[in-house]
């Protein structure tokens, strides 16, 4: 059922609205005693789910039992993290999601249906595992807040994504991943409906159908300064749901270009992007708008860091962003990389193939930290202080001295493409 639609590409949804359509859904909500929270993680904290959250909260008061952050297999969030998304939520309402140790499998989708959404380059079954305190608790409310943007792995960000992916574990992480990396991402970015889409669609309808999951989901784009803008919200326990913030999404987080930059400036001023494996949404959010033989670079004062854990880490350091046949050829090689799938899906859409180039400003990182892993390095300071970003607006500029680049101020808001190759 569809409770709420409200949003327009003209539409700039304040707080009060905000508060005023989720408080109108929850006085429509019969059972809601027992609520549990799945909001996305801090990397994403422009959602605005964060908000809804406390907004929750401040409607259901001690109805509100827990609060979930949507963290997959990234890194907890820190206290002054969680204080600056939800605000007053009392603290010890948020329990970080351990995908090692509290997944319960519900199920698993079939072989075959695999086979069928990749079009045979993959065989294996995929398992639909969820932190089991969705299913050990009687819940009588569960809701699942996020933003549907265009998303690398998905096409659209969220809905049942949030489920099977942001409280699931390791295999289906890892598995879903690869299966986008094949099928090819820049055939799948902005897409409604992917082999990876429907994929958690049939996680979610096959085996979390008595789950009372209710769905928030946010659409929010950039305005001529890069501050963010809602253009609206949708809230409903089905596919409806998502299907219209998807929509919407498509006419507002998409940016179609007639003709191709030879250089894109990303500046990832926003907290967060601690490591390349967040802060690469600078990469596979322009890459199709970026001409060939162009350059890329990507302003990244707080990563310090190739992977959210050692063992990433240290696997982006051993294979690099080297090409999507490289990366291939290693996973068919190297039993490492064979078992962490998710990071070979990650290497391939942080790669060029060659095609562009990109030029990495890390706060943290060094020259040889950058090079060995397939990038060039630039002194962030020395880039910051020949572009100032501070100076420029979203997309295009002409500096001083007559140089032309394309400026994206934040690649989360967004898909850039051109428009020859989003057909």
């Amino acid at each position: 059922m569809l409770y709420a639609a409200v949003g327009s590409k003209t539409t700039d949804l304040s707080h009060q609205d905000i508060r005023d359509i989720l408080f109108s859904v929850l006085d429509r909500i019969p059972q809601k005693e027992n609520t549990l929270i799945i909001p996305p993680d801090f990397t994403r904290h422009h959602s605005r789910a964060g908000e809804i959250t406390e907004l929750t909260w401040q409607k259901l008061g001690s109805r509100v039992k827990k609060v979930i952050p949507a963290l997959g297999t990234h890194t907890p969030m820190s206290e002054k993290e969680k204080q600056k998304m939800f605000g007053d939520l009392p603290g010890h309402l948020i329990t970080d999601h351990n995908w090692k140790d509290e997944l319960i499998e519900l199920g698993r989708v079939d072989t075959a249906f695999i086979e069928e959404i990749s079009q045979g380059r993959l065989s294996f079954d995929w398992p639909v595992e969820i932190n089991r305190t969705m299913v050990d608790e009687p819940w009588d409310l569960i809701l699942s807040i996020g933003q549907v943007v265009p998303h690398v792995i998905a096409g659209m960000a969220n809905y049942s994504k949030n489920i099977v992916i942001g409280v699931g574990g390791k295999e289906a992480i890892d598995k879903s991943h690869f299966l986008g990396a094949v099928c090819g991402m820049e055939g799948i970015m902005g897409r409604t409906n992917t082999p990876v889409r429907q994929l958690f669609n049939r996680g979610v309808d096959q085996f979390c159908r008595n789950l009372p999951i209710l769905y928030v989901l946010t659409v929010i784009t950039s305005d001529s300064s890069g501050n963010p803008v809602t253009r609206g919200i949708f809230i409903g326990d089905d596919e409806e749901c998502y299907r219209k913030a998807a929509e919407l999404s498509r006419q507002v987080n998409i940016t179609l270009l007639d003709r191709a930059p030879s250089k894109i400036l990303v500046s990832l001023k926003e907290e967060g992007f601690r490591s390349t494996w967040l802060a690469n949404k600078g990469i596979y959010r322009t890459r199709m708008a970026l001409a060939d033989q162009g350059e890329l670079i990507i302003l990244a004062p707080e990563v310090h860091s190739f992977g959210e854990s050692e063992r990433i880490d240290r696997i982006i350091r051993k294979f690099g962003y080297k090409g999507t046949d490289h990366t291939l050829k290693m996973v068919e090689e190297d039993p490492e990389l064979a078992e962490n799938l998710s990071a070979a899906a990650h290497l391939i859409h942080g790669s060029t193939d060659d095609r562009f180039r990109v030029t990495y400003c890390p706060g943290g990182l060094g020259r040889e930290d950058i090079e060995q892993i397939g990038y060039a390095y630039g002194d962030l300071e020395e880039y910051r202080s020949r572009y100032r970003p501070e100076t420029l607006k979203e997309g295009w500029n002409i500096l001083p001295g007559g140089e032309e680049i394309f400026y994206v101020s934040n690649p989360s808001l967004g898909l850039w493409a051109l428009e020859e190759k989003f057909r």
